[in-house]
Formats: C-alpha cells, structure tokens, sequence
C-alpha cells in the first residue's frame, strides 16, 4: 500500500517538472490591411479570372457567375442542364459487356462462397466445438 503511495508522489513530481512540447507565439490580430481583390485560384487551368471578374466597373456577383459556371455540369438553373429531365426519358440503363451492377451479376467464380453451418459454428465458438 505504501508503494503505490510512493509512486503516486514519484509521477506527480515528474508531471511537475514537464515542460509542454507545444511553443505558442503569442497573441493573435487581425492584420491592419486585408486585400480582397479577386486573384485566380493556384490550380487554375486558365490562369484567368473570368470576364465578369477583370473589368472594375461592371456589376459582377457570384451569383451572375454560378449562372454560367460549369462543374462536372451546369450549375445554374437552366432547363438544358443535369435533372432538367426524367430518368425514364433518358432510356433503359444497361451496363456494358463485362461490365455488372452487382456482385449476384457476376460469374459464379467470382461471387462469394457459401459458409457451412460447422464452418461458422468453429468461428463463433473459437474452435472450442470442433470435433476431429
């Protein structure tokens, strides 16, 4: 009972004398002058601004932007645009050759074996009913 004690005092004293690994720099500020000028993105593959963007005077918004924008698709509303139609007016969707929606689709070589009922009694049980 008194070893533990001891130690108890012993890690104490040791947590005492730690120094934290983390070194802070000191209080945070708000820069005095933040620019928010628009600049083009690092990855951009234009390495432009779009028009809307470069002349100062016109009335460009991100809205009047996203209206045009493309991103794997239309983003804006348009009626020509991703879900401007239904499903069913598109076609049946079949996949191609070799290609399978589902695992069940697959040849019987590559769909999942069957477990035996002892099989996944020796794996429930951890061998312990597994009988040579």
């Amino acid at each position: 009972m008194f070893a533990t004690k001891a130690l108890r005092q012993a890690s104490a004293a040791a947590h005492a004398e730690r120094t934290p690994l983390i070194k802070f720099l000191g209080k945070r500020s708000i820069p005095s002058s933040v620019d928010h000028t628009p600049h083009v993105h690092p990855a951009s593959p234009s390495h432009e601004l779009p028009a809307d963007f470069t002349s100062k005077g016109s009335s460009a918004s991100f809205s009047s932007y996203r209206q045009k924008a493309q991103q794997h698709g239309p983003l804006g509303k348009a009626g020509s645009g991703i879900g401007s139609t239904s499903g069913h007016s598109l076609g049946p969707v079949a996949p191609e050759k070799g290609e399978f929606f589902d695992r069940s689709e697959l040849p019987a070589r590559f769909q999942r074996t069957l477990i035996d009922m002892s099989e996944i009694d020796a794996i429930e049980t951890g061998g312990a009913t597994l009988v040579c």
